[in-house]
């Protein structure tokens, strides 16, 4: 606990925890407060809500392999800095043009955030590799995913109380003033060097893509961490809008009940990024990754068969502490893998692979429970986590440094 506390006193990532958390506020007044706008103004349409998700989620394989090309040409602190301000600002815009009547334009708000977050993420993980020792990266990466956790129980409260209690033009605003606070708080990062990657920024943005694609498949850590995500991303997928049925079908509840299966889950993944902390010393990244998918694999088929709500809810608390040690899992072999000058290239590769997974499985969810069992596809989602874990026990031995060998691969 001691040396996660030294964390704290650590400027760079004092300045990068107070901008998470300003972002998340920003990020969950809007989302929910978008949302609930949309459904007034169209009367619950469903396919309006919709689009919402597409603003959200479509930038990401649009746009995310080419801002993470572009962010190792550029400076990262500069880069999310400067996303921030045109945040805020363009908020602010959304606004005005709000004001007007015409309310369709809420929808840019999700599709602009959306796409600067592709440039701000990969930003971020370089400077996590700059300014964090080895050491203590996978504690950093551990406490800025509890700050995630802690928005996913709050936020939705929160976002859905400001909107209810001071309307969208107010919350909007709010949003915009977070980002803009983001960015000064960003600005307080230690300047950024001044040559970057010089042989990048020679190189035209198809070839720095093209060596980007070369770097992650000569890299044999980048391509099991692939696989581990695309495997992460069909099993989370295939049961994400199904947890409804384990409280109808299996266990016989009102299907408000599925709330509280939800917040039991993520009380403790909140929980699960400190427990990662403290096994840091004791194992490996790709051993806690391993674990991690192990063990929620098992938890899956337990929540699938079980009728029994004392099982059901401890193995959907257990799935929800064990969450992190993936995702930590993954970045923490990511940033310590890959060099600083591919490390936005391999972010903007890699994230797509979980995203696109996860969401053609969530697209297909329904169609398969018209199909089998709830009882099936929870012990399916288990079985494609336990292929994941497979896939990343021979980086068991490996060394993990970023391997300068790979620099030929790619020239």
């Amino acid at each position: 606990m001691k040396n996660s506390l030294v964390l704290f006193k650590i400027p760079f990532l004092q300045s990068i925890y107070t901008s998470v958390i300003l972002l998340n506020i920003g990020i969950w007044v809007r989302n929910f407060s978008i949302l609930m706008f949309v459904m007034e103004q169209t009367d619950n349409d469903p396919f309006a809500v919709s689009m919402i998700s597409v603003a959200q989620f479509g930038p990401m394989f649009l746009f995310s392999f080419i801002g993470g090309t572009l962010v190792d040409r550029w400076k990262p602190k500069k880069t999310m800095v400067i996303c921030d301000l045109i945040s805020s600002l363009f908020v602010a815009l959304i606004v005005m043009t709000l004001s007007l009547g015409v309310w369709q334009v809420i929808f840019f708000v999700t599709l602009a955030s959306s796409i600067f977050s592709q440039f701000t993420n990969p930003s971020a993980m370089k400077l996590y590799k700059i300014h964090v020792e080895e050491d203590q990266l996978q504690s950093a990466l551990s406490l800025y995913q509890a700050i995630q956790s802690l928005f996913m129980i709050l936020g939705p409260a929160l976002g859905a109380y400001v909107f209810t209690s001071v309307g969208i033009y107010p919350s909007l605003l709010i949003t915009s003033a977070a980002f803009l606070l983001s960015a000064l708080a960003l600005s307080t990062i230690p300047k950024d060097e001044e040559v970057i990657n010089s042989d990048a920024s020679k190189k035209g943005i198809l070839k720095s893509m093209k060596a980007g694609y070369k770097y992650v498949i000569a890299k044999r850590e980048l391509k099991v961490m692939g696989g581990c995500y695309v495997f992460a991303g069909l099993a989370v997928g295939l049961i994400q809008p199904l947890a409804v049925f384990i409280i109808l079908e299996k266990l016989s509840l009102p299907r408000e009940h599925v709330k509280y299966l939800m917040m039991a889950s993520g009380i403790a993944t909140l929980f699960g990024s400190f427990f990662v902390m403290f096994l840091r010393n004791k194992l490996t990244p790709p051993q806690q990754l391993a674990l991690g998918m192990f063990v929620d694999a098992l938890c899956l088929i337990v929540i699938g068969n079980s009728e029994f709500l004392v099982l059901t809810f401890a193995a959907q608390i257990v799935y929800g502490l064990f969450q992190p040690m993936i995702h930590i899992g993954i970045n923490t072999i990511m940033v310590r893998t890959s060099e600083q000058e591919y490390l936005g290239r391999v972010n903007g590769f890699l994230n797509p692979l979980f995203m696109g997974t996860m969401l053609l499985m969530m697209s297909c969810a329904g169609w398969f429970k018209e199909i089998f069992t709830i009882s099936t596809i929870y012990s399916t989602s288990g079985l494609l986590f336990l292929i994941g874990m497979l896939i990343v026990v021979p980086l068991f031995k490996l060394n993990f440094s970023a391997a300068k060998e790979t620099e030929k691969a790619v020239q």
